[in-house]
């Protein structure tokens, strides 16, 4: 059995260079040895497991669907938004929540306190996602690219 504590673990930021988007994450899965590049599928683990916290205002990343992957979402402590094509959900502590293939979504913290998520993903080889904002695909192949006709940078046309 490999074992790791969540509070032990180091807790990663991230900002986008402009600073719309943010948060910061404890990775479970790469504490316990996933390899999310790795072909060798006993090193993929079947899914991959953050403990995603956003700040007070922050979104962590634009609003995308992914071609392949599934993500669960679980709140563990605050309320916030989830953003999808039906608009915006309020999600409090306790809320648990899925989005499949070609449902786009993104995550707000709109309130004063840290918003604090278990994020649960599949992680499919040959991923790409779609971004509805600024018309933009990320395909993987077998790098990370995004493209609309040439290579963009993963925030251009969402600040």
């Amino acid at each position: 059995m490999k074992k790791v504590n969540r509070n032990e673990l180091k807790e990663y930021p991230w900002t986008s260079p402009k600073g719309k988007f943010g948060g910061s994450g404890k990775e479970l899965s790469e504490a316990l040895g996933w390899d999310p590049n790795s072909p060798e599928a006993r090193n993929r683990h079947p899914f991959a497991v953050e403990i995603l916290r956003l700040a007070a205002g922050q979104t962590p990343y634009p609003y995308h669907s992914h071609a392949a992957q599934w993500e669960f979402y679980h709140v563990i402590a605050g309320h916030g938004l989830a953003r999808d094509d039906d608009g915006q959900t309020r999600v409090k502590a306790g809320d648990a929540f899925i989005y499949g293939p070609g449902e786009a979504h993104q995550l707000i913290n709109n309130s004063e306190e840290d918003l604090v998520i278990y994020v649960v993903a599949d992680n499919p080889l040959g991923e790409s996602c779609y971004y509805p904002d600024s018309n933009k695909w990320l395909v993987r192949s077998p790098e990370r690219k995004l493209l609309r006709g040439e290579a963009l940078d993963y925030f251009d046309g969402e600040e």
